[in-house]
């Protein structure tokens, strides 16, 4: 039980600081304007570096309690000879790009750091799209089987846009004070455009994925109760986000202060909210979905 416990807190951790460096490379290399992005790079220059760090070691430990919990118990999660049977398995087979792709994320942040923001975007595309691969996507095989890994991959990259670009947005929101102005706001409103985007495929792929792993929508299992309270967080979310973005926004101009206060805090409980979302995630991806 205690290992299975140390296994979710580790999906936790890797899936949070995973969408934390995607969203950071995403606006340092894509949606904010070409000026902005020596800044926004230099500024989540040390935040990325951290999450790749985490996520490195992550990957790794994943690889060790995996070999425990399929082998037996503690004592296995320190066996090399169950690390490489575990990589003899579909899942560690995988896995074993997962730890390939995320040590090579951080070498390329540490060697170019300034250069590389486009390319460690698509490092970090890929293994979101590994992870489409593991858990309850993997149950289906043939059309239906890439149907659902492809669905899932989409719902990823997505939820990761929206999530991993919150705190980059809040930074945007600070420089809309000072020189940065404009800069920032043409940032946030790119960031606006394409979350509703975002926000609209997480919703659609993530009811196709609940269809496709329970054959319904809501299930009396407590897998189906803990998506339940998964889909009534997101909501909340989604909330927020359009009262930022239809309430907020147009005050700006007018009561400018007051706004940027309530933006601030309405976004960081959006934070939160989706911290939330990862860990129900990583506690019923765990569990059978019947």
């Amino acid at each position: 039980m205690m290992l299975a416990s140390v296994w979710v807190a580790l999906r936790f951790i890797h899936f949070v600081t995973l969408m934390v460096a995607f969203g950071g490379a995403l606006y340092s290399g894509w949606w904010a304007p070409a000026r902005l992005r020596p800044l926004l790079s230099r500024r989540f220059r040390s935040v990325m570096r951290g999450a790749l760090v985490v996520s490195a070691i992550s990957t790794i430990f994943m690889l060790m309690v995996q070999g425990g919990l399929m082998a037996g118990g503690w004592q296995d999660v320190f066996l090399p000879d169950v690390w490489l049977a575990v990589m003899g398995t579909r899942f560690g087979n995988l896995w074993l790009w997962q730890i390939i792709l995320a040590w090579l994320s951080l070498v390329v942040l540490l060697l170019r750091p300034d250069r590389s923001m486009r390319f460690l975007m698509l490092l970090l595309s890929f293994q979101l799209i590994l992870l489409a691969g593991i858990g309850h996507a993997a149950i289906h095989v043939g059309v239906t089987g890439v149907v659902h890994r492809f669905n899932h991959a989409v719902h990823l990259i997505c939820a990761s846009a929206w999530f991993g670009g919150l705190l980059p947005f809040l930074y945007c929101l600070q420089l809309a004070r000072g020189q940065w102005r404009q800069l920032a706001i043409d940032t946030m409103m790119r960031f606006s455009r394409y979350g509703h985007l975002a926000v609209a495929l997480v919703i659609l792929t993530g009811i196709i994925n609940a269809w496709l792993i329970q054959g319904t929508l809501i299930s009396d299992s407590d897998y189906g109760k803990m998506l339940l309270v998964k889909c009534a967080l997101v909501a909340l979310m989604v909330v927020i986000a359009l009262v930022n973005r239809y309430v907020l926004v147009p005050r700006l101009s007018t009561n400018g202060e007051r706004a940027q206060h309530w933006f601030i805090r309405t976004t960081l409980a959006e934070v939160v909210l989706g911290a939330l979302v990862l860990l129900a995630v990583s506690l019923f991806a765990t569990w059978e979905p019947f």
